[in-house]
Formats: C-alpha cells, structure tokens, sequence
C-alpha cells in the first residue's frame, strides 16, 4: 500500500466558494440559529410556567425542545464560523466530538417523537383509560428508556470510529461531521462500522419510525370513526402538529443514513441534512405554536399578563 497523508484536520464546506454569497448565508444562518434559540427556549418557558400545559403531550414537547437546541447548537456555530473563516477546517478529534453529539441529539428525538406518538395514540384510542396509562411515573421512564437507547446507539457507532486513521485531502464536502460522510475517508477497514451503522438504522426503524407508523394507523383509523365532523377535526388538530414534525425528520434524515454510500448526490444530501438537522429545529416551536390551540391559548395568557 502507498503511503498516504494522516488527516489532522477535516474541510467542511461552506455551501458556496463565493465570499459574498458566503456572508449571505451566514446572515441567513445566524437568524435561523437565533429563532431556533429563541423560539424552544420560549416554548419551554410558556410549558414550565402554565398549569394546563403540564401534560404528557408538553412534558416531551419540553424536553423535544431541550434536544433541539442542543441538536442545532452541534451544528450551526461550527456551520456560521466557517462562512467567514478562509481555512474552513475542524479537527479530527472536534469533528469526531460532533459527530457523536449528532449521532445523540439526532437519536433522541427520534424516540421522544415516537414516544410522543404512543402518547397521541394512547389518548385518542384509549381516551379512558389515558390518565393511568400515561401517568407521570411512565412519562419518566419512558424518558429515561429514550435517553438509555440514544446514548447506546450513538455509543456502539462512536467507540469503533475512535479505531480508524483518516488519511488524503480530508475534503469532506459538506457542512457537518455525520457518520456516514466520515467512513469513506478513512484508511483503516471500515466495515464494522458500515455493519454497525446499518444495524443502529434498522434497531431505530424498528424501535422508533415502525411504532410510529403504526400509532398514526391506528390514530387516524379512529378519527375516521368518529361521527361528527367537529369530533374529527378536534382529533386530528391534537396531533396534526406532531405528524408534521415526524413527516419533516423522518423523511430527509432516513434519506441521508439509507442511501448507498457510492451515490454522488452532494447537492441533496446538504439540502436534506440542513432540513431535518438545522431547519426542523427551528420549525418545530412555530408549527406547535401555530397548530396547537392549547399553546396558542398560552401565548395568549402570556401576552395579557405582560400587558
């Protein structure tokens, strides 16, 4: 084998070569950041604070908005310091800390929005029996169980990546560290971390997108039962919110994580990246806030007290 150059540092791209379009983006960016920010840590607040919001629905709403914040924080100061930067570089070992915080924030909201949809279920299909199904005690551990898997998915494709030497230009085209951009600059054989990769995709499909796929079934099987137009369209509004954020996440990030590794589609993966890693966080306060009539309401108690 040739000898070939030890990467010490990774090229992230900035999206664009040309420097104004690059300052462009880093206003474009910045505010996106600065909403993100703004908007989960308002949500938290308004959820912390009113009494009628202190439900299953708004205690993983709370901790969704938690996860978001961090999520895009992995990301997008990284992301904003290279727009003005002229050596567009992280170091291995700062681009290695990313991609496990990616791989955990990224982890944990996909169970805590599938813990979100057993909760929709459980209160539109069991609406009885609700209150001591999703009690505090099993809101709590279904937390727990979210973090627990998280942390073990992100850990079983971390530990083997700490074994390879990353060798040539170090290029990595894109914006953001994530595993699967990672694995064809390495030097070293990399195939159990494809195999470990695969299996955390298929563990996740399992565990989170297939459940809840399933409780959207069953959900929306029971709406179209009910009767009364005023009794369906009140059913669907108390999930509506949550499926929009399932729709925006599920669908770009499994794109990016299923794809075969040899498809050259650069272009797509950084506009499908930036939807479900820097976008969807900061969609998710506004589309609860708009959808949601129970958090509007809140809004609007807020605003009174303030006047």
């Amino acid at each position: 084998m040739e000898n070939q150059t030890t990467v010490t540092k990774f090229i992230l791209s900035a999206l664009s070569s040309d420097l104004q379009v690059q300052f462009f983006l880093f206003l474009v960016f910045l505010c996106i950041y600065l909403i993100t920010l703004i908007g989960n840590m308002f949500i938290m607040l308004v959820i912390r604070t009113d009494p009628h919001l202190h439900t299953p629905m708004y205690f993983f709403l709370f901790h969704l908005s938690f996860v978001d914040i961090c999520y895009s924080s992995a990301i997008v100061p990284k992301m904003l310091e290279n727009f003005l930067a002229e050596q567009k570089g992280i170091s291995v070992h700062g681009c290695l800390a990313q991609m496990y915080v990616i791989l955990l924030m990224g982890g944990t909201e996909v169970f805590i929005l599938s813990a979100m949809a057993y909760d929709r279920y459980a209160a539109i299909c069991h609406p009885l029996h609700y209150v001591v199904t999703m009690n505090r005690a099993v809101c709590v551990l279904l937390l727990v169980g979210v973090w627990t898997m998280a942390f073990l998915n992100s850990l079983v494709n971390f530990l083997p990546v700490l074994r390879l030497d990353f060798c040539g230009t170090g290029e990595i085209g894109h914006f953001s560290c994530e595993l699967p951009l990672l694995l064809p600059h390495s030097c070293t054989d990399s195939t159990i971390n494809k195999m470990m990769l695969l299996a955390s995709v298929v563990t996740i499909g399992l565990g989170s997108f297939l459940p809840t796929v399933i409780s959207y079934v069953r959900i929306i099987s029971t709406i179209l039962k009910i009767q009364s137009a005023e009794g369906r369209q009140k059913a669907f509004s108390t999930c509506s919110s949550h499926l929009t954020v399932v729709s925006l996440f599920y669908l770009t990030s499994m794109f990016q994580y299923i794809k075969p590794s040899s498809a050259s589609l650069y272009t797509l993966d950084e506009l499908f990246s930036i939807q479900y890693s820097v976008l969807t966080p900061m969609l998710n306060p506004l589309i609860y806030s708009l959808k949601n009539q129970e958090v509007k309401e809140a809004l609007r108690k807020a605003q009174c007290w303030k006047g």
